[in-house]
């Protein structure tokens, strides 16, 4: 596992992706391969969003998107990465419009548009969305909005996302489409003593149920599943390690101490974004979606 993800996280700074999303040549082929995209969607996950010095969230390119592409463009090429992800996106507003400007109004839209103009040679896209909508079961870490995110977000997200994935479907009709589930950065709270704990416990909970009714989504649509909620260990609070700095931890919370910014020190943390080695596990998750 660690040798996969070194490898996976030298390719994306050897290789140098690329995340336009208006691919410049019109020949139809690279170096004499076939030009073919990948077409990356959803939050700032999707664009490699990590904490600079300043603590401010900016796009990078070491994005679980850019190193799926250095993994996948090793056999084939051809292969050109567009990221049309919008930092903040929720699952209304990638229908609706309403945070990143796009053509058409809308990620969907845009992506649709895309889809349509490059048929036949796109062989991949990835999705991530959800985690931001209104009362989110992965971000929300008061027992208060846990319990609205089960009575209401839930339904919502999977009514806007059943709308999303049939739009990609109608214009992408036997495309392979790999989504992910999700991490919590709210087990964080678990180093916060005895009510960090209960919330920690909680939302896992909940994002247990929040991730279950993702995948039935999208296994509806045909649609593989990235299990990130698995790689990060979420649901297991048992396997304590101990951490420099942080003390022992059980196995989740370490999880996700080391692979996001989440216990980092102010002014990058706390911080919810995956570093570059937890966006390598990612990527790693949606490789072992794509080989099934």
């Amino acid at each position: 596992m660690r040798r996969i993800l070194a490898v996976l996280a030298l390719a994306a700074v050897v290789t140098g992706c690329s995340s336009s999303a208006r691919p410049s040549s019109a020949s139809g082929r690279r170096g004499g391969w076939p030009v073919s995209y990948y077409l990356s969607l959803g939050d700032s996950l999707s664009q490699g969003v990590q904490p600079d010095f300043a603590g401010v969230s900016v796009r990078t390119p070491d994005g679980y998107a850019d190193q799926l592409y250095a993994a996948l463009r090793s056999r084939r090429p051809g292969l050109r990465l567009v990221k049309l992800g919008c930092p903040g996106e929720t699952t209304a507003t990638m229908i609706h419009g309403g945070i990143c400007a796009y053509p058409g109004g809308s990620q969907l839209a845009a992506a649709v548009s895309f889809l349509r103009a490059h048929r036949g040679r796109v062989v991949l896209i990835t999705i991530d969305v959800g985690g931001n909508d209104p009362d989110s079961c992965i971000t929300q870490p008061s027992a208060s909005k846990l319990a609205s995110c089960a009575v209401k977000s839930v339904p919502d997200t999977a009514i806007n996302l059943a709308k999303i994935l049939a739009g990609l479907r109608l214009a992408a009709a036997g495309v392979r489409i790999i989504a992910m589930n999700y991490y919590l950065p709210v087990l964080a709270q678990w180093r916060d003593g005895l009510i960090g704990q209960v919330i920690a416990r909680l939302s896992e909970l909940a994002a247990v149920g929040f991730n279950i009714v993702l995948t039935k989504v999208y296994q509806a649509f045909g649609v593989r599943v990235a299990d990130v909620f698995s790689a990060f260990h979420t649901a297991d609070f048992a396997g304590p390690l101990t951490l420099p700095g942080l003390g022992t931890l059980p196995r989740n919370v370490a999880a996700i101490c080391r692979w996001t910014w989440e216990c980092a020190a102010p002014p990058r943390g706390p911080n919810e974004h995956a570093n570059q080695i937890g966006y390598a596990v990612i990527a790693h998750a949606f490789l072992l979606a794509d080989a099934r």
